[in-house]
């Protein structure tokens, strides 16, 4: 009898034991979402699985889409995000900071990696065995070639492609070039993001693909080596991309460097944890995946309001150079 009435508690304390471990562990189960550019698909996937096993608990919930559709989902339909990245650094400022009086969605920014336009193909594409660096835009602008792009009123590719055809019409002094070569990209080959596409491509329903130089790697597509004067991708040339324009739904938007960049919106249900995604994306394990997948990486990072982000992200930026 006496062993029974000292098993009643300790049945009990071992109960609530049990009973507290598991609240613990729900209070710790915690979902982040992830709003990315399309391209950035592979890289931010394989991330969010990396970053879930070193953080036990935690699920990453990453969307894709283009740029300009995922931060919209944030500052017009208010959906909830704890992380927001961009293929193109001004789409955050642009819509997410406070502008003629709208409240902000954000108020600083990282850019983390740079990439390349240029154009995909494949052995079945028109002209395949003749296209080259020197000859390209001839090969494109011929009859019956079809070439596929993203809406650049949505995805930046779309926008950022007609900003180097802009800049390819006077590098290879050909005031028509843009013209011709958009002459075979309709509008029935344009999608939201050019990714869309790539099963288009392979399978021979389009013979080229206006997209970024890491989904051409990171898929194994062949790909017209542009030269950096058109192609977006190094800081150095800002100047005379700046004299390319995109006209758009969205106004018209000279060209810049490539860099993508991100943020934490306003009322991010898990800004902590979301600070968190990002340093890690920043660290080691991160870099190491955008290299693996084509892009080059901005390191140190650049801060754009480096005083208003969390302080933990502060040490791993540098300011944004000419800002």
């Amino acid at each position: 009898m006496r062993a029974h009435r000292w098993n009643q508690p300790l049945a009990a304390l071992a109960f609530s034991a049990v009973a507290l471990a598991a609240c613990g562990a729900q209070a710790q189960a915690e979902t982040l979402t992830v709003f990315a550019a399309g391209t950035l698909g592979k890289t931010f996937t394989e991330l969010a699985r990396s970053f879930e096993k070193d953080h036990p608990g935690v699920t990453v919930q990453p969307q894709f889409g283009g740029s300009v559709k995922m931060v919209k989902q944030v500052t017009q339909l208010h959906m909830p995000a704890d992380v927001v990245a961009v293929a193109d650094y001004s789409v955050i400022p642009k819509y997410m900071y406070a502008e003629q009086g709208q409240a902000a969605t954000a108020d600083w920014s990282i850019g983390f990696l740079r990439n390349a336009i240029t154009f995909v193909y494949t052995p079945k594409s028109k002209d395949a065995s003749k296209i080259d660096a020197s000859n390209w835009y001839k090969v494109l602008s011929e009859p019956g070639v079809q070439i596929g792009r993203s809406n650049p009123d949505t995805d930046p590719s779309g926008y950022q492609t007609l900003q180097m055809l802009d800049l390819a019409s006077g590098y290879y002094h050909d005031p028509q070039l843009a013209q011709k070569v958009l002459a075979n990209a309709p509008k029935t080959n344009i999608r939201d993001t050019e990714t869309d596409l790539i099963s288009a491509l392979q399978l021979g329903q389009i013979d080229y693909l206006a997209i970024y130089r890491s989904d051409a790697l990171q898929h194994h597509l062949r790909y017209i080596p542009l030269p950096p004067q058109i192609n977006l991708s190094d800081p150095k040339f800002a100047a005379s991309y700046a004299k390319a324009v995109a006209h758009t739904a969205n106004g018209s938007l000279p060209g810049k460097p490539i860099v993508y960049a991100l943020t934490i919106p306003k009322g991010a249900p898990h800004p902590k944890l979301a600070a968190e995604f990002i340093a890690y994306l920043l660290g080691p394990k991160g870099q190491a995946l955008i290299e693996k997948n084509g892009f080059a990486p901005v390191h140190p990072a650049y801060a754009q309001h480096a005083d208003k982000m969390p302080e933990a992200l502060r040490k791993l930026t540098v300011p944004w150079p000419g800002q």
